[in-house]
């Protein structure tokens, strides 16, 4: 079973920038890949970004397109920690972010790919 908790959520204004973190525990950490969700009053949960596991490879990131080249998803495996480091935020960026992790090593993109999920952070941002 793995635990995920979230934080560094708030308010900030149009332009700003947040870093949301994720601790994991439980589980073997640096075999399963992450993820960020976001959802908005009276929509639906939406991917935000995922990293994979590491490999012999390295590692791989997906973004959903709207944070291309704004959010930058990272993880730091000697710490068992995730992070989103949101920039140039857009009052769209409006949501409660949720850490996700799935019992795979690959990228996912979609909600019902991940297994454990996390309370949630609130991010507001006012124009």
């Amino acid at each position: 079973q793995v635990h995920l908790a979230e934080s560094g959520g708030g308010s900030v204004q149009a332009g700003g920038s947040l870093r949301l973190s994720c601790a994991a525990s439980g589980g073997t950490f640096t075999s399963v890949a992450m993820g960020w969700f976001r959802q908005a009053p009276g929509q639906e949960r939406v991917f935000v970004a995922s990293i994979s596991a590491p490999s012999w490879s390295g590692i791989t990131t997906s973004y959903a397109e709207p944070v291309k080249g704004r959010f930058t998803i990272s993880r730091d495996n000697a710490k068992n920690m995730v992070y989103l480091q949101m920039n140039s935020l857009k009052p769209e960026d409006t949501a409660v972010y949720y850490c996700a992790a799935r019992r795979v090593a690959i990228v996912g993109v979609a909600v019902g790919e991940y297994d454990y999920w996390g309370q949630g952070t609130q991010v507001t941002v006012s124009s």
